[in-house]
C-alpha cells in the first residue's frame, strides 16, 4: 500500500495560523464521563502543554475507573460538522484519534482527513482498562484499511499492535518487529509500539520510523491509576506536531510527559484511577509559589533586627513543601542551603532557596502533612520557657515532647528523631500546633519549630513572636 505524504505544516492544515496565539489541535474520540480518559484527558494534555484544544466527539459513554456501562454513538453528520467547524474556522496544526466505535465514523473521518490534510496521530483504541470492548469487531480491518494509511502516526499497546499485525508480541525485540510489520502493511512511516503491556523494570517504547528503530524508556510505575494513559500519551504527541516539531522530539517529550501523569495519578475510584497530565503545569507553577513565598518570607526574617535574638546555635532553616498530592520526599520541599545565620545583631539567609536543600526540617513538614496537608511550612528557633510563654499570649498553641523518650532505636537512625517528636506532639494534641518544641537530649540542642501553611505565614508568627521580645525588653 503506497504511503500518503503529509507535512506538518503544511498550508492547509495550518490555515490562519499566522493570526492565531497558539496553534490548535483536534481530537477525534469519545467522551468518558468519568474524566479519566478520551476527550477529557487529551484536552487537559492539549492545554498542559499550551496548545488549544478543540474536539469532534463521536461516541458519549458512562463510564468510571471500573467499567463502561454504557456507549452511545453520535450521528455521523454531527460528527462530521464538528470537524469541519473546527477545519474551516481555525485550521487544525494536528489531530488525534481515539475511540471511534464503529465502521461508519471511521470511513467518513478518514474522507475529512484526506480532504484537510492535517498531521494526524492515531491511537487504536479497542479495549478498555476494565476490557469493555471500544472498537467494534467489523471496525478493526477499516481501521487498518482506511484510517491507518493516512495517519502521521499510530500508537498502539501490545495488544493492539498484536491486532492490527497478526503477530504475538512477548518481548521487546518482538513489538520492534510488530513495529515493521504494520509499517510495511499500512505504508505508514512512523509506528510506536508502547511496552507498557511487556514486563521489566522499564516501560520501553518501540518507534519505526524512516526504516529506523528508536527506543523510549522510564521507569515503570507500578499503579492501578493508569486509565487514560494511551489517550494522555498520543494527545501529548498529537501537541507537539501542532507546535510543529518532528516525529522523535514529539514522542520523546510524551514519553516525559506520560510518566509523569502516571507518577502523580489521582487515588481515584475503586477501579483503574485516571492519570494526572495536569501535573505538568501544576509542579512547576507550585515551585515557583514556594520560591516566591520562602524569599518574601526570608526578606520579612532579615529585614527585622529583633528576629536575630531568635536564631539557635545550629542556625535557623525555613521550609516549604509542594502541596499533597505532589510532595513524596525531601526533595520537593524548598530550603535555604546554608541556612539562615545570626551577623552581629541582625540575621541572613546564606544563600537563596533550593528544592532538596532542606533534611531535619523537610523531614518535620512532610510528617506533618501526614496529619494536615494545609501545614507546609516550617522554621526553628530558639528555644526558652520565655519565648514559649510570649507565643502563648499571643494566641498560638504549642506543644512539648520530651524527646529522651525517644526508642533506643529510632535514636540509631538519621534523620528519625525529629518526625518522631512532631508525630507524637500532634498526636498528644489532636492536631497540628503552631509550634513544637522540646528541651533538647544529650548532644542535641532544645528547638521550637514553627508550623505554619506557607513561608510567609511562619515567618509572620517568627516576628510576632520576636517583636513582643523586643518590646518585653528581652533582647
Amino acid at each position: 500500500m503506497k504511503p500518503i505524504e503529509r507535512h506538518a505544516l503544511s498550508p492547509v492544515s495550518r490555515k490562519g495560523i499566522g493570526n492565531q496565539a497558539v496553534p490548535v489541535a483536534l481530537t477525534i474520540a469519545s467522551s468518558d464521563s468519568g474524566g479519566g480518559a478520551g476527550i477529557q484527558a487529551d484536552l487537559k494534555t492539549f492545554a498542559a502543554l499550551g496548545v488549544h484544544g478543540t474536539s469532534a466527539i463521536v461516541a458519549i459513554t458512562a463510564q468510571n475507573t471500573h467499567s463502561v456501562d454504557a456507549i452511545e454513538e453520535l450521528s455521523l453528520g454531527i460528527i462530521k460538522k464538528q470537524i469541519e467547524a473546527v477545519a474551516q474556522d481555525m485550521g487544525i496544526g494536528a489531530a488525534k484519534t481515539g475511540m471511534l466505535y464503529a465502521p461508519g465514523v471511521i470511513t467518513n473521518i478518514s474522507k475529512l482527513i484526506r480532504r484537510y490534510g492535517f498531521p494526524l496521530v492515531v491511537d487504536p483504541v479497542m479495549i478498555s482498562k476494565s476490557g469493555n470492548v471500544l472498537l467494534k469487531d467489523e471496525a478493526i480491518d477499516v481501521l487498518i484499511n482506511e484510517l491507518l494509511p493516512l495517519a502521521t502516526l499510530v500508537t498502539p499497546n501490545v495488544p493492539e499492535a498484536e491486532r492490527i499485525a497478526g503477530y504475538r508480541i512477548t518481548s521487546l525485540e518482538k513489538a520492534k518487529e510488530a513495529a515493521k510489520m504494520i509499517a510495511d502493511k499500512t505504508g505508514i512511516k512512523a509506528v510506536l509500539v508502547k511496552g507498557g503491556h511487556l514486563e521489566g523494570p522499564e516501560s520501553v517504547d518501540s518507534l519505526y520510523y524512516e526504516g529506523k528503530w528508536d527506543m523510549y524508556s522510564s521507569r515503570r510505575v507500578i499503579s492501578k491509576m493508569t486509565h487514560g494513559t494511551g489517550c494522555t500519551f498520543s494527545a501529548a504527541i498529537t501537541a507537539e506536531l501542532a507546535k510543529g516539531a518532528d516525529i522523535r522530539s514529539a514522542v520523546q517529550l510524551a514519553k516525559r510527559f506520560v510518566s509523569q501523569a502516571i507518577e502523580y495519578a489521582f487515588p481515584l475510584g475503586s477501579g483503574y484511577g485516571p492519570v494526572n497530565p495536569s501535573s505538568w503545569v501544576i509542579i512547576p507553577s507550585e515551585k515557583q509559589a514556594i520560591m516566591e513565598s520562602l524569599i518574601e518570607g526570608v526578606s520579612m526574617l532579615e529585614s527585622n533586627t529583633s528576629t536575630a535574638y531568635l536564631i539557635p546555635e545550629v542556625q535557623t532553616d525555613i521550609v516549604m513543601a509542594l502541596p499533597a498530592p505532589y510532595c513524596r520526599s525531601t526533595k520537593d520541599i524548598a530550603g535555604i542551603p546554608g541556612r539562615i545565620v545570626r551577623i552581629g545583631g541582625r540575621v541572613k539567609a546564606s544563600s537563596p532557596p533550593l528544592f532538596g536543600a532542606s533534611s531535619h526540617m523537610a523531614r518535620v513538614v512532610l510528617k506533618v502533612m501526614e496529619y494536615d496537608t494545609n501545614m507546609r511550612a516550617a522554621a526553628n528557633i530558639r528555644y526558652t520557657e520565655p519565648l514559649i510563654k510570649i507565643a502563648q499570649e499571643l494566641g498560638y498553641v504549642a506543644v512539648f515532647y520530651d524527646r529522651r523518650k525517644e526508642p533506643k532505636e529510632l535514636k540509631e537512625i538519621e534523620g528519625a528523631t525529629l518526625p518522631w517528636v512532631v508525630e507524637n506532639a500532634i498526636k498528644s494534641l489532636g492536631r497540628v500546633p503552631d509550634l513544637v518544641y522540646d528541651r533538647g537530649d544529650m548532644g542535641k540542642e532544645a528547638m521550637i519549630r514553627v508550623l505554619g501553611t506557607d513561608a510567609v505565614d511562619v515567618a509572620g508568627k517568627i516576628l510576632k513572636i520576636a517583636s513582643r521580645v523586643e518590646s518585653n525588653g528581652k533582647i
